[in-house]
């Protein structure tokens, strides 16, 4: 998993901006973060076996939001796209962008991963 981690996953610049660099309050955003990007996916999941999918918009735009708030906007731009799809997109499609964006957030999580061990 480690060849996953891009060097500008999350943009610390951006984060600092909030947490004033400070390594202890990155690391506790990091592990919220972690948790509620787990969950917000684990939710679209389950929404994208409902035919109706109420709710996926809401948590894709959580998770958006979140992704945004740490300087994750590789991941904040797949849960945008996620957001942005009608009601009406078929399965296939709805399956594909939640294949993208489980595979940012895995490259995020990563990333979170590494800087909490070190």
């Amino acid at each position: 998993m480690s060849n996953l981690v891009a060097p500008r996953t999350i943009d610390l610049a951006h984060l600092g901006r909030y947490t004033g660099g400070d390594a202890k309050l990155n690391a506790e955003v990091f592990r919220l973060f972690s948790q509620h990007c787990s969950d917000a996916l684990r939710c679209l999941d389950q929404f994208l076996l409902r035919p109706e999918r109420d709710g996926w918009c809401e948590a894709a735009h959580g998770l958006k939001g979140a992704a945004l708030g740490i300087g994750a906007f590789d991941l904040a731009e797949a849960a945008g796209a996620a957001e942005d799809m009608e009601f009406q997109s078929s399965h296939a499609c709805a399956a594909t962008v939640l294949r993208t964006l489980n595979e940012r957030a895995e490259v995020v999580l990563a990333y979170i991963e590494a800087y909490l061990a070190g």
